[in-house]
């Protein structure tokens, strides 16, 4: 008896030793103080699951090796193909002179020194409102493909649009398309081998971003590939929050229909695109792509419509679409619409929403009634007392679940893209967005929204004050994990 009291005064003594370890490794990292406490809590009030948790996803491994390593070639490869465009310095000047934008141009300044992405002038943009839009014209731009076909998604099913999409770059494939493809290893995970081995005995290049393999994954877990790019000849390119699943096209049962956002682009904002999905794949391929002029052809259109490419990740030491989303934020002047399928924001991003409201700008948040993830929805609750106490009008999306990722302000500047207003894409996803700094095509998408709110139901804080406890606890409790979800 005396020995197995001496056993576990032994472990406890480990175990309390480790902790403090842990908590100190915690606290060293220099993070947000409130993500910090998060974990500390987490870790001290579920011991062993916390721990384990915390290796997994709680560890900022912004500069671990690989990132770091990511992040290198990333300069070197970009430094080869910034050699192919032409860079206007005096591309401020293309911006109108009224007062609105002059003033969101400052974005552009800030992306082009932190992120090295430049505003282009000549585009041709097309709004893709829903499943049924975006695959009908990507199908018919692949099969159009002459030259290569470059696709980057974070989820792929195997199912029937999968398989339409797989058959089809076979074929294209087999005409002599260069056609390679990166997909998130866990978002896609249920992607079986056959369906893997069929590409690539297709002649079809794929590759996971990140593979996750048990014990080898504690620095990969965390950060995965969100974006959803194609790149088509180097001409043609498609952006938004629409992967490849049936569940874009047909919804989910216990929620109902998919609204979503996709945008498809021709002229020179391609190019930007083009250098996201290439040096994305250097990293999964380690493959240097010789004669790389041949991804940047010449094809310009003569319609104006100024576009700038952002692209985020944990490789970077800016996080870029974070800052654009609190810039654009804090810019606004009279209107300010938001729509996110997960809202949970860092508490700079929701001071920036609240003071805008209380200035007197009209901000409208949309998010979904009912959501595919029910712990974030959980806690995306909890922020509603604060914007509704601030003047923020909030709609829930009763028709289905919206999965859209839009910001539009001043009906001047927009962004659409895959990047979530929450924790995870600002902090640790790999995303992108595409930036409009274009009136039509600003208005165009704010009628999407509005008409998208017409299906929604607009909160009252008065009402919702009256909510039932029990959903209260839920959403309070939730929001203790905000940080590391």
């Amino acid at each position: 008896m005396i020995q197995l009291l001496n056993y576990s005064f032994a472990l406890g003594i480990v175990y309390l030793l480790t902790m403090a370890v842990i908590v100190l490794a915690v606290i060293q990292q220099r993070g947000d103080p409130t993500k910090t406490l998060a974990w500390t809590l987490f870790i001290a009030l579920v011991p062993f699951v916390g721990l384990l948790f915390y290796v997994m996803l709680g560890k900022n491994y912004r500069r671990d090796k690989l990132l770091s390593r990511k992040e290198t070639s990333n300069q070197q490869q970009l430094a080869l193909m910034m050699g192919l465009l032409t860079i206007n310095d005096d591309y401020l000047s293309w911006f109108p002179s009224s007062p609105s934008e002059t003033h969101f141009k400052g974005i552009a300044q800030m992306l082009a020194h932190s992120n090295q992405t430049f505003p282009t002038r000549y585009n041709h943009a097309q709004l893709l409102i829903n499943a049924t839009e975006k695959y009908a014209a990507l199908f018919d731009a692949i099969e159009q493909a002459t030259s290569h076909i470059h696709l980057e998604y974070y989820i792929i099913k195997d199912d029937a649009i999968g398989n339409y999409l797989r058959e089809l770059l076979i074929r294209k494939a087999k005409q002599g398309v260069e056609v390679r493809i990166i997909y998130d290893h866990l978002g896609s995970w249920g992607l079986s081998k056959k369906y893997l081995r069929s590409l690539t005995d297709g002649g079809v290049q794929a590759y996971p971003f990140l593979p996750v393999k048990l014990l080898l994954f504690r620095s990969k877990i965390n950060h995965r590939n969100h974006r959803k790019i194609v790149v088509v000849d180097g001409k043609v390119a498609f952006v938004g929050g629409i992967n490849i699943a049936n569940r874009y096209l047909a919804g989910l049962p216990e929620i109902g229909l998919w609204r979503d956002t996709h945008v498809q682009l021709a002229g020179d904002a391609v190019r930007w695109l083009q250098i996201v999905f290439l040096l994305d794949w250097y990293f999964v391929s380690k493959q240097s792509l010789s004669n790389v002029e041949r991804y940047f052809p010449e094809h310009r259109v003569s319609e104006r419509c100024t576009v700038q490419i952002a692209a985020s990740g944990p490789d970077s030491d800016w996080a870029s679409i974070m800052q654009t989303y609190f810039a654009a934020i804090n810019r606004s002047s009279s209107t300010l619409y938001i729509a996110t399928p997960y809202f949970v924001p860092n508490e700079s991003m929701l001071t920036a929403l609240c003071a805008a409201a209380l200035r007197g700008v009209d901000v409208r948040l949309l998010i979904s009634e009912r959501s595919d993830s029910s712990i974030t929805q959980w806690a995306s609750m909890s922020y509603i007392d604060t914007l509704l106490e601030a003047g923020v009008r909030v709609f829930l999306y009763s028709k289905g679940i919206t999965h859209s990722k839009l910001l539009m302000a001043d009906s001047e500047f927009c962004s659409v893209g895959t990047a979530n207003m929450d924790v995870r894409s600002f902090e640790h996803n790999f995303e992108v967005n595409a930036l409009f700094y274009d009136r039509p095509f600003t208005q165009k998408l704010e009628e999407t929204f509005l008409h998208d709110l017409q299906y929604s139901v607009e909160l009252d804080l008065e009402a919702w004050h009256k909510r039932p406890r029990r959903e209260r606890f839920m959403e309070n409790l939730s929001r203790l994990l905000a940080p590391m979800l």
